[in-house]
């Protein structure tokens, strides 16, 4: 099967852009996507903006990397326990609010689930090691329930955008437009499609100040039912789509509330920071709270 190939981009224009600014760029490979980069302004910024965004995004990859032997994630996993990095643990406590607010759907311990039905193995089995409840952390130092796993490919990505989209503001880039997997504006407005993988695109979307992010559970088939997973739960819609302040909380509400009903997204429409939810059915009719 053909894998999706996904394009990743940064744009970003310094404050008060001289006549003499540079586009300063850069494309490689991060979160298993093609990312571009793109800087407009002083060479003195553009150049050490640039060199940052890259040390970022490596940083992120080196924390939560599945597939990394020596990142922080994977040495937890095969550990069980482990004292993490300043990151690390500001992702584990956004994590386990994005636990809560969907009523236990968002729930990282579902990695051996995932891997068993990926690689055709004891899913039965790999049930009973999901529960978030059996993660405990007491300061930066986290511990593992038996045979638990973590996997943070439903917030990282959008935790990548926010640490992005917060150093080039804080750099004077107040125009930027991150997309790491999901889309953080700064300045604006920025006009995105809303797209479903069964249904093309169905709507259009403008964002300013705003982040947003996408979960289509069959976007990336694993089994009958996609790659969004839960011990007891299987996807409801076909897209889920999350606008809030932060793309780190977009990012796990949309793969969380994949999985529930519309009384739920109802619920999450009005917790703080979160200021539209949309959601598209099988059938391809869309909801937007």
């Amino acid at each position: 099967m053909m894998k999706r190939r996904r394009f990743l981009a940064i744009a970003a224009s310094f404050a008060a852009t001289p006549a003499i600014a540079q586009r300063t760029g850069w494309t490689g490979h991060a979160f298993g996507a093609e990312v571009s980069i793109k800087l407009r302004g002083p060479s003195n910024e553009s150049g050490p903006a640039l060199r940052h965004v890259q040390a970022l995004i490596a940083e992120v990859e080196g924390l939560f990397s599945l597939y990394d032997p020596g990142s922080d994630l994977v040495l937890l996993n095969g550990k069980g326990m482990r004292t993490v990095p300043p990151h690390f643990e500001t992702l584990m406590r956004i994590a386990d609010q994005a636990h809560h607010l969907t009523d236990g759907l968002f729930d990282p311990t579902v990695q051996p689930l995932w891997q068993a039905l990926a690689e055709g193995g004891n899913v039965a089995g790999a049930r009973r090691f999901v529960g978030w409840d059996r993660v405990t952390m007491r300061g930066n130092r986290v511990q593992l329930g038996a045979g638990q796993a973590l996997t943070f490919n439903g917030i990282a990505q959008g935790f990548a955008t926010d640490l992005v989209s917060d150093m080039l503001r804080d750099r004077g880039f107040e125009r930027t437009l991150v997309n790491i997997g999901e889309h953080r504006g700064s300045g604006g407005p920025w006009r995105l499609g809303l797209t479903d993988p069964v249904h093309g695109r169905l709507a259009m979307r403008t964002i300013e100040n705003m982040a947003v992010a996408t979960s289509s559970p069959m976007a990336t088939p694993v089994g009958l039912s996609g790659h969004i997973v839960h011990a007891v739960q299987t996807p409801r819609w076909s897209t889920v789509s999350v606008e809030a302040e932060t793309a780190t909380m977009a990012d796990a509400l949309s793969t969380g509330l994949a999985l529930g009903d519309l009384e739920l997204a109802e619920r999450v429409r009005g917790a703080k920071g979160v200021h539209r939810i949309t959601l598209i059915d099988p059938g391809g009719d869309l909801i937007t709270l």
